[in-house]
């Protein structure tokens, strides 16, 4: 029986993939049979997951793009274009979490960096891939916000306002482009296995370990398993799923 995830000769782009939730997003996508641009602003980072996803005959390659930067977004789209030929799904996933603390108590720049990568960054992605897919008639996008753009997180007042906003723009948009063929969706991540999670924690295994026991699973998430909707999101087999802000959490949003 064949896999109702398929994305066999799908093309995606994935920003923010140069590890972590993006990664393993380019990997499961690689193998379910899409053609994979990996986009990320590091390098080195970016070529490992090309050469991880690509280790098993699936395709993918990486180019470097910082998404605050609508050219370099537009440049991203239009080698995608120029190499595959179309652009079937995308997942925005690059965001930022900057530190902060009580509201009264953050430099003003925190807002910035906040807003910049995670709503700007997300629009600039949007804006590109949606004037492809409204051509073609048809695509699938899913953004990645957060369980904190569902409810709040203390002390980090900067970014849950820029997670709450991407959920705004999938609200904004997705009536706008539905009767052309796209749909447009969202993923919240609780806490997950990643190198950005480590900083929340501060790199202190005891602090982690009393935050797992506190959660309903006694656990982190695994960016593999956040990479398991954002495909299955992709793919025909979510065909009538539209315009939804799916928590990953493992039952903390419940709580």
């Amino acid at each position: 029986m064949p896999d109702a995830r398929s994305l066999q000769d799908k093309t995606a782009i994935i920003t923010g993939a140069t590890s972590g939730i993006g990664r393993a997003t380019a990997i499961l996508m690689a193998e379910l049979g899409a053609n994979v641009v990996a986009a990320g602003r590091r390098q080195a980072e970016g070529e490992e997951t090309a050469r991880l996803a690509s280790a098993n005959g699936g395709v993918c390659r990486f180019i470097q793009c910082d998404v605050t930067d609508a050219a370099q977004v537009q440049a991203l789209v239009d080698a995608t274009i120029s190499e595959f030929g179309r652009l079937d799904c995308a997942f925005n996933n690059a965001g930022a979490f900057p530190d902060t603390g009580r509201l009264h108590e953050s430099d003003n720049s925190v807002l910035g960096q906040a807003l910049e990568v995670n709503v700007v960054g997300t629009w600039n992605s949007m804006k590109a891939e949606l004037a492809v897919m409204v051509e073609q008639g048809s695509g699938a996008i899913v953004n990645d916000s957060s369980l904190s753009g569902l409810k709040g997180t203390r002390r980090h007042p900067a970014y849950t306002a820029a997670k709450h906003a991407v959920i705004g723009l999938m609200r904004g948009t997705v009536t706008d482009y539905v009767r052309d063929g796209i749909r447009i969706n969202t993923v919240c991540p609780g806490p997950i296995e990643t190198a950005m999670m480590d900083e929340v924690d501060s790199h202190d295994a005891d602090r982690t370990a009393r935050r797992k026991r506190a959660l309903p699973m006694g656990r982190y998430g695994t960016p593999e398993e956040v990479a398991e909707l954002v495909a299955w999101l992709c793919s025909d087999a979510a065909s009538h799923i539209n315009g939804q802000a799916i928590a990953v959490d493992g039952g903390l949003s419940a709580t």
